[in-house]
């Protein structure tokens, strides 16, 4: 099996991905929850009552609450997202809609504020940052036998950022069409995908550092194919039958709460997959051979 003869047609299939969906991103699709910007998240139900979005909304106007949101769920509830509220804004709240509209029943309340929001986004964004550098050393360090050591640490950073850009994309996606928002959860999942795929891409390069003291004499690009091939059929195995499997239940009857959170973790560990075998180690051969600098040369010889 050549899968490094066809190392750029894995590139191109991740940037078809990633690039759609990184400008529906940054175009607004996707909501930052207020886990996030800050504010109140008001979820209620009326027993018997199936009122517009504009009254419940009226009502937050009339209690001089602007700029909320109303979005309503399969199962008939109304989630408002507003300004930070107190206890007692609520409870005015509350009773102006039982006034205005019926019998209101509370599904759930929940309140950030603006401080905290900030903290989270910092403290996640740290998170990524040390992580990543603690990983370049480890690599670094445990590959110190191999030469160019250094670079497998890096290689393994670029399969990280690749699977990032993926769950912001695929989330983008799902923003667009089912009205996710990034959220704690999206968070945890990202983390969660962010270790899973140093751990499989370590686990390839390191069966590439012990055939590298076997094959010495073999080139780089088919000693990589190599052990790329000796992993392949652990790598898959392994995620689909401890993990996959799992999620993809979890995202088909495991209930609104669990599906964004569900879905974002099936495609982003299938993307760590995918990325230690056909982003990592294709990026490990390209810079060995420094290819970038033939590819002008094709574009002048074609024209």
């Amino acid at each position: 099996m050549n899968i490094l003869g066809k190392r750029y047609i894995f590139f191109g299939v991740s940037l078809l991905i990633i690039i759609p969906g990184l400008i529906l991103l940054f175009a607004g699709s996707v909501p930052l929850s207020i886990d996030f910007t800050g504010g109140s998240l008001l979820e209620v139900s009326f027993a018997g009552q199936s009122p517009e979005t504009s009254d419940v909304l009226a009502v937050y106007e009339e209690n001089n609450i602007s700029d909320s949101q109303v979005q309503t769920t399969e199962t008939g509830s109304f989630i408002i997202r507003s300004q930070f509220l107190e206890n007692e804004q609520r409870d005015k709240i509350l009773s102006a809609l039982t006034e205005k509209i019926g019998e209101v029943t509370v599904v759930r309340f929940d309140s950030v504020g603006p401080s905290i929001g900030e903290q989270v986004t910092s403290r996640g964004a740290l998170a990524v940052v040390v992580s990543s550098i603690l990983v370049v050393l480890f690599i670094a360090w445990s590959f110190r036998g191999v030469q160019n050591a250094f670079r497998y640490g890096i290689c393994a950073i670029l399969a990280m950022i690749h699977d990032v850009a993926i769950i912001f994309s695929i989330t983008a996606f799902g923003g667009l069409l089912f009205g996710w928002e990034i959220d704690s959860l999206f968070l945890t999942a990202l983390l969660t995908v962010i270790g899973f795929s140093m751990q499989d891409t370590i686990v390839v390069f390191d069966r590439i550092r012990e055939n590298a003291n076997i094959y010495r004499r073999l080139e780089f690009e088919t000693l990589v194919n190599h052990s790329i091939v000796q992993t392949l059929q652990r790598s898959i195995n392994t995620q689909l039958m401890t993990v996959e499997f799992l999620l993809l239940a979890l995202a088909m009857f495991g209930g609104v709460t669990l599906q964004e959170f569900a879905s974002i973790l099936l495609v982003g560990l299938l993307s760590g997959t995918y990325s230690s075998i056909f982003i990592a180690a294709p990026i490990l051969v390209l810079w060995e051979k420094q290819e970038w600098k033939t590819w002008f040369k094709r574009k002048e010889a074609l024209a």
